[in-house]
């Protein structure tokens, strides 16, 4: 039968389905492991051949090969993950190149350090646009969502367009944990004064009042 990579990148294989997942949820950088290679007693010509669909299919997807590394392993054995692996001679290591520069290296691990942090736009007004809103019992309401730039922390007037509400940031928590401060990339609930849940719903934005509010 097929091999588990062939049905991974098949028209409705996982593989594909995750790569096409990953793109258009904004992911810009990949690493594609080419796992269990033991099982093919670290064949170069499935490796080189596994490579070479995989660069089409991500290119179709969205993503440049090139700035990608592919780097073989083992899992399960432990081979190219931390340490380079002596069981593939013939792998020269990878290499990729972004808009940062290129860069080379082995393992899984170096693959993953090289992965460039994504600037989180913290200097900028407050955009938070509000997955949900919650009443919970004893609090209050609770409006949900993910910051998408600046800052949201307890004390901050913010003002949710287009509902034209004004209120005052009682506390912000993400995972139950209460926060000094929300930053872009974080999914936060925020307890807010004075303000009913059928005056904001979801879909509304919330901007700090005295800076540049939606």
């Amino acid at each position: 039968g097929t091999g588990e990579f062939e049905a991974g990148i098949s028209k409705d294989g996982q593989t594909r389905e995750h790569a096409l997942l990953a793109f258009t949820l904004g992911v810009k950088q990949l690493i594609v492991a080419i796992n269990k290679m033991d099982t093919t007693k670290w064949s170069e010509a499935r490796y080189q051949e596994i490579i070479k669909e995989t660069s089409n299919f991500i290119k179709k997807v969205g993503y440049n090969p090139k700035a990608v590394a592919f780097v073989p392993i083992s899992g399960f054995n432990g081979d190219n993950m931390l340490e380079p692996s002596t069981n593939c001679p013939w792998y020269k290591g990878w290499e990729k190149e972004t808009k940062a520069g290129k860069s080379t290296g082995k393992t899984l691990l170096e693959a993953i350090d090289a992965i460039e942090a994504p600037k989180r736009p913290t200097d900028k007004p407050l955009r938070l646009p509000l997955q949900d809103v919650y009443k919970i019992g004893g609090i209050g309401t609770v409006p949900v969502g993910r910051v998408e730039t600046g800052i949201i922390k307890p004390g901050m007037v913010v003002t949710f367009a287009p509902a034209n509400v004004t209120t005052e940031v009682k506390s912000v928590e993400m995972h139950h944990e209460q926060l000094t401060e929300g930053v872009p990339g974080d999914n936060v609930g925020f307890n807010v004064k004075n303000v009913s849940v059928k005056e904001i719903r979801r879909g509304n934005v919330a901007g700090d009042s005295k800076n540049d509010p939606p």
